[in-house]
């Protein structure tokens, strides 16, 4: 029953990509990638891999499935046909595809699971199992490799976040930058100023979606900080929580509206949210050199080591999650903006 199951995931998960790269409508691609993403979640899931998985479930079928929507508001969701058609990219993909199901019809390539796999032979994986309970004292492997052992790994990816949100903040505030400066609204008679204008996001008409939303948000709100804290001893940690809080934020958003979304969080408060994520977890690392330690090194944060590894997770962890949150939001609030008119904080500080 079980390789009946994982037989007819991957099938699907085949089948949603190449649906992908065959329809011409946007609209419909996006709706496939959600669902793609949600099928790996599944794959994830019966390779017990239930925080990849929380993660692909959360960022994959959820926030991004959303900012590709916003995408689609700026520019239609009709592809535009193509004057030539080049068979460069199916040979390419064809051999590489060729050459992976090559090397795993190789004989030393060893069986999934098997107890003579690189990774259940190296003395790293049997230090992570055998030895973080007493070096870290965390119940949840996951957060102890992820938060201790590779903080620094994670910093980078935490950085990478960061210089994203960034990134699109700027393109994004360029882009209008320009076209304020191709038209010239001061000799454009209106009563109606970019600020005036009504919010195309939300309507106050929908009954339904207004109450569902309002029972939804504050248990979505309570899940993520769930999933904030509790990531010590069950899957979660900062990147999850992070995407659930910015998820509930954005439904908000669609429902009522941008304007009364940025009237409880501004876009300026979300860029600097999205600095002291940053900084809160880089300050763990200069805190610990300060105390006589390297980097990142949790020892040295209390008398007792393990003391210090549980605050030092937690701080840097909570770094994780404001800045996921900032970024994602970041983003939505860039394309909203742009897609209803308005590229400004309608609650500018």
């Amino acid at each position: 029953m079980e390789e009946f199951t994982d037989i007819f995931l991957m099938l699907l998960l085949v089948a949603g990509a190449l649906s992908v790269l065959y329809v011409r409508n946007l609209f419909v691609a996006t709706m496939l990638l959600g669902a793609v993403s949600f099928i790996m979640a599944l794959i994830f899931v019966t390779l017990d891999a239930v925080d990849v998985a929380f993660t692909e479930a959360a960022v994959g079928a959820g926030i991004s499935t959303v900012l590709y929507l916003g995408t689609l508001a700026l520019v239609g969701s009709h592809e535009k046909a193509s004057a030539r058609k080049s068979v460069v990219p199916l040979l390419l993909s064809l051999v590489v595809g060729g050459a992976l199901i090559y090397a795993t019809l190789d004989d030393k390539m060893p069986v999934v699971g098997a107890a003579d796999t690189p990774a259940q032979t190296s003395k790293v994986a049997d230090r992570y199992i055998n030895k973080s309970g007493d070096e870290i004292g965390v119940p949840n492997i996951v957060t102890s490799v992820l938060a201790s052992y590779r903080g620094f790994d994670t910093f980078g990816e935490v950085v990478v976040i960061f210089t994203a949100g960034i990134g699109v903040l700027l393109i994004l505030s360029q882009m209008r930058l320009r076209k304020e400066e191709k038209e010239d609204v001061s000799d454009i008679p209106t009563s109606e100023t970019p600020a005036e204008k009504p919010d195309q996001q939300g309507s106050p008409h929908d009954l339904v979606p207004h109450v569902v939303s309002k029972l939804l948000i504050p248990f979505i709100m309570l899940f993520a900080f769930y999933v904030q804290f509790h990531g010590d001893f069950g899957p979660g940690g900062g990147f999850q929580a992070g995407v659930i809080l910015a998820a509930g934020f954005i439904l908000y958003s669609l429902v009522f509206g941008l304007h009364f979304t940025q009237q409880i969080l501004s876009k300026r408060v979300v860029e600097y949210l999205l600095v002291a994520g940053v900084l809160l977890y880089g300050g763990v690392g200069i805190v610990s050199m300060i105390n006589g330690g390297t980097f990142l090194d949790y020892n040295v944060l209390s008398a007792d080591p393990v003391a210090g590894q549980h605050l030092g997770i937690l701080l840097v962890e909570l770094g994780v999650g404001i800045t996921v949150t900032a970024a994602m939001l970041a983003i939505f609030y860039g394309f909203a903006g742009r897609a209803d008119g308005r590229g400004e904080d309608v609650n500018p500080e």
